[in-house]
């Protein structure tokens, strides 16, 4: 579908449904729980290099002199290469989340719709789609610094629309970077307090799971990405050709 038809097909939509999407989560999230559990494993072991990053020459420096972190000041070459490992990191971290959450949602398509296949968890990771990732990346890195200058107030109304990347990114492949954009902000703009009413929800039910010790978090956690899932479907569908 090209972005003419996508557009018009998200105007003449329906409003998103508040309980109707929850309760589809939450039936989903039986079905899925584990893979999403996967999914987040896999996240932060493929963002750990990037972490390594930026504490390596922080490493490097205090071992070579171990009193450059008393000083009141922040050392000059600290600054500069923090400056420059920065925003790799961000981009490097963004590029394997919208990559990762991509393919859960593709996992969810599967077991929504019974279809058969392998749970395909670097489905994303080609190279057809990396570039694409890249470059929804920088643009979610601009749009964030964005936020961040209209004190903060400006995050608080993008990641409603930044929430749905991931799905216009995994189902709508004839799209290009700037399109999976222009397409997230006209369906997140015009469901914009359900989606963020959704989103907050499902993130405190996905937090549900430290009850148990902390570490039931990690196979609860992935309950706040479904919702995206049935909130795209029911706006545009699910294309099956990915």
């Amino acid at each position: 579908m090209n972005f003419t038809s996508l557009s018009e097909r998200i105007q003449q939509s329906a409003p998103v449904e508040f309980g109707s999407v929850f309760n589809n989560s939450v039936e989903l999230f039986k079905k899925v729980w584990l893979q999403g559990f996967i999914t987040l494993v896999l996240t932060f072991a493929a963002i750990l290099p990037f972490y390594l990053l930026i504490y390596l020459p922080m490493i490097a420096m205090g071992i070579s002199d171990p009193d450059i972190f008393e000083q009141q000041e922040m050392p000059p070459l600290f600054a500069g290469l923090m400056t420059l490992i920065m925003p790799l990191f961000m981009i490097g971290v963004m590029t394997i989340g919208i990559c990762l959450n991509a393919a859960f949602l593709r996992i969810c398509r599967k077991y929504d719709l019974n279809e058969s296949g392998k749970d395909d968890y670097f489905y994303y990771f080609k190279k057809e789609y990396l570039g694409k990732a890249v470059i929804i990346s920088l643009i979610m890195v601009g749009l964030t610094l964005l936020g961040i200058l209209a004190c903060g107030l400006g995050i608080i109304y993008l990641m409603v629309p930044m929430s749905l990347f991931p799905a216009f990114f995994a189902f709508d492949r004839e799209l290009t970077a700037l399109e999976v954009v222009k397409a997230s902000f006209a369906l997140g703009n015009k469901n914009w307090l359900m989606i963020f009413l959704l989103i907050l929800v499902s993130g405190l039910v996905g937090q549900l799971g430290a009850i148990l010790c902390l570490v039931g978090v990690l196979f609860t956690a992935m309950f706040s990405k479904i919702p995206i899932y049935f909130i795209h479907k029911d706006a545009v569908g699910v294309s099956m050709d990915v």
